[in-house]
């Protein structure tokens, strides 16, 4: 949709929706103050009799107000001024754009603060194009409604071009996740990102079925043999830079749909697994948004891409797999294949000797048991790094929190006749069991494994995005990037 920086008077405004922003406590931004000397003090009385209060979220329709064109204005709360951050100012207008998102509308002017910083702007323009956005992929009548203009009144005309380029790339890893596996599935997988490839400004390789045999990924393909879908491994690269080697890997599970294998799901555990290739659509977002953001980094994305299904040639509990960097892994659950699928993923990575590398996957139930729905799970062999990773997901307004990686959770992943076992002992630890076995194949390499299982797919709406994929962890990997790494 296209968004423009303005500077204007609100009063003059033509839209077909105004939003204004306020703080608590009754501080009125510029934006906010036309707004009360139009109404002669209507703003003031409605903070006076309580109406609104500026709470961070909070929202208020004033249908009509006298002085200014536009005859819809909705308010919304952005909190305490002393605490306001790019977080806040993301949420704030999520909020607002997915309220008034819910009927057609063609222009809608934000007019929250004139004098936020340029990261603030990026975030609320963010917000504001990922909260009219929907899962309604298919509806003929939509929930959501993108709007047509966008306007934006603030100086910092190059913070809303960054803010919709880093909205384009989170709601590109969104709708690839809530596409259906009939119409996502490796082979479109990898089309739909040669494309962005070609839009966006990067370089990716492709690797058919063929070629990923050549180059040895037997625990990949032992994933993707049930499946009449043949598997797909993906090498992007942005050089910013001219460095001989990445200063970042980033590499994705790009489990495209999980029955389970012969570890058969159930029915309910089944329905919403078309999100777990986000890890590889959240590579393919960050990607989209570095190479179109010039960051000046060597950044490389790897995705391993195939269909986890039931045929006669699908991999036995038993069987004995044989991975890319040479180790052998006994199979004891077919349905703890991501971790199968990522075992290559990481070796080739690795080849490219990035000086840091991180992997997303929705991986395990257990780290959704452990940390809940809004909270991605970090494990990682270099503590700087993850702290790092975890200051700057703070600072994007994304929760990351770290588990141990003790090594008597690798004792569990010892196997009697190969060199790893895919599961751990039982239940207990799940999350960290699988984080010790991806650890066996990133060698020395500065390493911190994300698992998005509990945000990246969300199955009831919140009040700044609907539900269905969330794109979580694409701002916060654009940002190591943007800093350095």
């Amino acid at each position: 949709m296209p968004i423009q920086a303005i500077q204007q008077d609100i009063t003059g405004i033509d839209a077909d929706a105004l939003v204004v922003g306020i703080y608590e406590g009754g501080i009125l931004p510029q934006a906010a103050q036309q707004l009360d000397q139009a109404t002669a003090g209507g703003l003031n009385a409605l903070l006076e009799a309580a109406e609104i209060s500026g709470k961070a979220g909070e929202t208020s329709v004033w249908l009509s107000p006298p002085g200014i064109v536009t005859r819809h204005v909705l308010l919304v709360g952005m909190g305490s001024q002393e605490a306001f951050a790019p977080p806040v100012a993301f949420r704030a207008a999520a909020v607002a754009a997915k309220q008034l998102a819910s009927k057609p509308r063609n222009r809608v002017a934000f007019c929250l603060d004139a004098d936020w910083s340029p990261d603030a702007v990026e975030s609320g323009v963010c917000g504001a194009l990922v909260g009219c956005q929907g899962q309604d992929l298919y509806r003929v009548e939509k929930n959501l409604h993108p709007f047509a203009d966008v306007q934006w009144l603030t100086t910092e005309s190059s913070a809303v071009e960054q803010g919709e380029v880093v909205a384009g790339s989170v709601n590109l890893t969104r709708r690839l996740v809530n596409e259906p596996a009939d119409v996502i599935y490796p082979e479109t997988f990898a089309e739909t990102a040669v494309q962005e490839a070609s839009d966006s400004g990067f370089d990716i390789e492709v690797w058919d079925e063929n070629r990923l045999a050549e180059e040895r990924c037997g625990s990949l393909l032992g994933v993707a043999r049930g499946s009449d879908r043949p598997a797909r491994l993906l090498i992007m690269r942005h050089r910013g830079n001219d460095s001989k080697h990445p200063e970042l890997a980033l590499v994705g599970k790009g489990v495209t749909f999980d029955s389970g294998g012969l570890s058969l799901k159930p029915s309910d555990g089944m329905k919403a697994m078309k999100c777990d290739m986000a890890g590889g659509a959240t590579v393919l977002g960050a990607m989209r948004a570095i190479a179109r953001l010039k960051v000046p980094q060597h950044v490389i994305g790897v995705v391993g891409l195939v269909e986890n299904m039931v045929s006669g040639n699908s991999y036995r509990l038993g069987d004995v797999l044989k991975a890319r960097n040479g180790k052998t892994i006994e199979v004891l659950n077919t349905d703890a294949e991501g971790r199968l699928v990522l075992a290559d993923a990481l070796d080739v990575a690795r080849d490219y000797q990035p000086a840091k590398m991180i992997n997303l996957a929705t991986l395990t139930g257990a780290c959704v048991v452990a940390l809940g729905l809004d909270v991605v799970g970090l494990m990682t062999n270099d503590q700087p790094w993850c702290d790092r990773i975890a200051e700057t997901a703070a600072r994007c307004g994304e929760r990351a929190w770290q588990l141990p990686m003790f090594p008597e959770y690798a004792k569990q992943l010892q196997s009697p006749i190969a060199d790893l076992k895919n599961i751990g002992e039982g239940r207990w630890g799940g999350a960290i069991t699988a984080g010790k076995f991806l650890e066996e194949f990133v060698g020395d390499t500065t390493w911190t494994h994300m698992d998005i299982a509990g945000p990246a797919f969300q199955d009831k709406a919140k009040p700044e995005i609907d539900a269905g994929g969330s794109g979580v962890m694409v701002r916060t990997l654009l940002e190591l990037a943007r800093s350095g790494c």
